[in-house]
């Protein structure tokens, strides 16, 4: 019987999991947080009112089951939005909080929150989640809602590691502080992440010069000012995810790129589940960067402001490789080698700002709870390093093979079963379901079966 859930994590992922083990009528949860705040984690912690979703905020509920749930509150709260709007995240990360609380508010004495840092899971019978600071949570599972990786340093810029120059954490505010407008910044990633840091220090005033750097050039598209109307495509696309490029290219002929990328969605899932490890490392080899700044695009207002930075020359994008950093009075001595050149060029620079993306290899990652769960075997990488190995209903896998029915996963951690994890739709629908069936583990237990 599964009475009491351990959650470790209270970002997005964590949060919604333990409101609908409530709204499920399951067990008991303790949400375990070591940030000062439960119910937001990163992405909607963020203090900058430039930092808006990238999801128009119709497809923002918390719940699969009321999808207009968001608006609602929007409306209850005086927030002036539509179902077209790209509500800032901190508005996002206020929703997250209220839900919680008033979860709490209506189940007394049915989900706690603690503050803590998880080092460790004891496995016995049930779990304990053990802290930094001597405590422990006892439960019958435990569910890992760990959000992001900050991202790996790229391999050839070790020397850049030590220095007071480098931030390895895009979301701090420290990444973007004490600058002059004589300074370089430079930015590793040309994705979502360097939009926002790139945003961050506009607002704070930054006059310097920002260089934004990755091995395509690719800056994430732009949403269309209205949502698209096109009849999305009943059934699955033949072929597999080498396919889907071409395919793309085709239908948006057709009907308009974004309508061409939107109609997948559906099925990418099924897609990149169906698929042979020798077909998903050509995808994220190859296609990977191509999909993803179609598929993950900037709202409107972001996109005019990145465009506009650009234009102004206060942000550089290059197609092109970090092959070396080496201190130097001042900064960091950068070398770069452009895309399909040979020759190498030295950049030196103030701050270098690591937007590579999150990361989830946890065989490089230094997280101490990952760290060691895989030390001990209790949970291993999947295929492609991309997380957390789990099976089909988010239980973990350890290193002999094993499912493990008392220690989950969700969120972006579980990216190497549920490729699409990464998109708030499909973190709102794995949280439902997860909680369904621990709920029906709670019930099932209780009637003694």
């Amino acid at each position: 019987m599964i009475d009491h859930v351990a959650i470790i994590g209270a970002g997005f992922s964590g949060t919604l999991l333990a409101v609908n083990l409530l709204r499920c009528d399951g067990p008991r949860a303790t949400l375990i947080e070591r940030a000062p705040v439960a119910g937001q984690g990163v992405a909607y912690g963020t203090v900058h009112r430039d930092h808006v979703l990238n999801v128009r905020a119709a497809n923002m509920s918390a719940f699969p089951d009321e999808p207009d749930h968001f608006l609602r509150w929007l409306e209850a709260r005086g927030v002036a939005a539509t179902g077209a709007s790209f509500v800032p995240r901190a508005v996002y990360g206020e929703y997250l909080r209220d839900l919680l609380a008033a979860a709490r508010a209506a189940a007394p004495g049915r989900l706690a929150v603690v503050s803590g840092d998880a080092v460790d899971v004891a496995r016995g019978r049930g779990v304990r989640v053990l802290l930094a600071d001597g405590g422990a949570v006892a439960a019958d599972a435990a569910v890992l809602a760990v959000g992001n990786l900050p991202p790996h340093l790229p391999r050839g810029l070790e020397g850049a590691a030590e220095s007071l120059c480098y931030r390895g954490d895009p979301w701090d505010p420290a990444a973007t502080a004490g600058l002059g407008d004589e300074d370089t910044v430079l930015l590793l990633g040309t994705g979502l992440t360097m939009v926002d840091v790139a945003l961050a220090l506009e607002a704070r005033g930054f006059g310097g010069r920002i260089v934004a750097v990755s091995r395509r050039g690719l800056v994430p598209h732009r949403h269309a000012s209205s949502p698209a109307n096109e009849a999305p495509i009943a059934e699955r696309p033949r072929g597999g995810l080498a396919t889907l490029l071409h395919r793309g290219r085709v239908r948006a002929e057709a009907i308009g790129w974004r309508n061409a990328v939107d109609e997948l969605r559906p099925y990418t899932q099924a897609m990149w589940g169906q698929a042979d490890r020798h077909a998903r490392a050509r995808f994220l080899r190859h296609l990977r960067p191509w999909w993803d700044v179609h598929r993950h695009r900037l709202a409107p207002v972001v996109a005019d402001r990145i465009a506009r930075m650009i234009a102004g020359g206060r942000l550089t994008v290059l197609a092109a490789k970090p092959v070396a950093a080496a201190a130097v009075d001042g900064g960091l001595a950068v070398s770069l080698r452009r895309r399909g050149g040979d020759v190498v060029e030295r950049i030196v620079v103030r701050r270098l700002v690591n937007c590579t993306g999150p990361q989830g290899d946890l065989s490089r990652t230094g997280e101490p709870l990952l760290a060691t769960l895989t030390a001990r075997g209790l949970i291993r990488p999947d295929a492609e390093h991309l997380g957390i190995d789990v099976d089909g209903v988010a239980r973990t896998v350890a290193m002999d093979g094993t499912v493990d029915d008392r220690l989950y996963a969700i969120g972006p951690m579980t990216r190497g079963a549920f490729w699409e994890i990464v998109a708030v739709p499909d973190i709102r629908r794995q949280a439902w379901d997860l909680a369904r069936r621990l709920s029906n583990a709670h019930w099932v237990g209780g009637e003694g079966l």
